[in-house]
């Protein structure tokens, strides 16, 4: 929060410190919208700010402090519509947006931030380890809703697998980190805890760096969130080929929920997934097997 912190108008640094002195909340999300007060998400509830504003002037500063006064040197970035800064936070951003050909040029006139707020939660796969590995490591899917856990989870069991243990050797883990959410890069370098044999491609398209991984790195597990797409089931039945695990995410309610989907129809059909890990709420809510099946398992922990 520091860091963040030193980003901020004094304003609303003051109004902050004041708010957090009465609550002992765990902020996941803080939005500054133009003209508007300050939100604050912990994941159960919204909070405002009532006493600041956050000017047009705030949004210039805001902006040039977050981009070390150099919009140019974070062009593309911007043209995803978030910036990741030291600590692995990663600053959404809207306003007008230019476009060119069908395709994104750029973002101005930037009027609303999303700051998410990045927290590791070392441990909070450990309960799972025992269903995850059977003499291997098994082909996992984090299924949730937005904001329930899946990264923190996913995030966790890559850094297992590459730390090891007396009973499992480390792995060579190869992360596809396509928003920067798993391992929060800065200048390439992760800001997360991944293990001493993991290896991260940040910014990169889950299709196309499945297979860079593939031919590159010898990855023993393919890490990647947020699967969905046509090109990702085909990149995910060609990592299965090529002999790696893998732990994956996707936004969904629950099992019958991506079941209904086409692009995962195929892969669920197939039993490319051994193990399916129903996350709510931060909280792990249930694992299944290949069939969707229920499994039996001692612990609920908090995501």
């Amino acid at each position: 929060m520091q860091i963040i912190y030193r980003l901020l108008p004094d304003s609303i640094r003051g109004e902050l410190d004041e708010f957090f002195k009465h609550r002992s909340i765990k902020p996941q999300e803080i939005r500054l919208r133009v003209n508007r007060p300050v939100e604050i998400n912990d994941g159960l509830r919204v909070y405002w700010l009532s006493k600041s504003r956050f000017s047009q002037i705030d949004a210039e500063n805001f902006l040039s402090s977050i981009s070390e006064h150099s919009i140019y040197r974070l062009e593309q970035e911007l043209r995803q519509g978030y910036i990741t800064i030291d600590g692995g936070h990663r600053i959404g951003i809207t306003g007008r947006v230019n476009v060119e050909n069908g395709r994104v040029r750029s973002i101005q006139h930037i009027t609303s931030f999303n700051i998410r707020i990045a927290r590791e939660q070392i441990g909070v796969s450990h309960s799972l380890i025992p269903v995850l590995w059977d003499n291997r490591w098994l082909n996992t899917l984090i299924i949730g809703p937005p904001q329930s856990g899946k990264t923190t989870l996913l995030r966790d069991m890559a850094r297992v697998g590459a730390t090891g243990s007396v009973n499992r050797e480390a792995t060579k883990v190869g992360i596809v980190d396509e928003r920067s959410e798993i391992a929060a890069s800065v200048n390439g370098i992760p800001q997360m805890q991944l293990g001493y044999r993991t290896d991260v491609l940040d910014r990169c398209p889950k299709s196309e760096g499945m297979m860079m991984l593939i031919r590159s790195m010898s990855p023993e597990i393919i890490v990647v969130d947020e699967i969905g797409g046509e090109k990702d089931v085909y990149a995910v039945e060609e990592a299965v080929r090529a002999g790696a695990s893998l732990f994956c995410t996707i936004h969904g309610e629950d099992y019958q929920d991506i079941q209904t989907r086409p692009s995962m129809k195929r892969l669920m059909k197939n039993q490319v997934f051994d193990r399916y890990v129903i996350v709510k709420h931060r909280k792990i809510i249930e694992v299944l097997d290949s069939k969707g099946q229920a499994i039996h398992w001692h612990s609920v922990p908090s995501v």
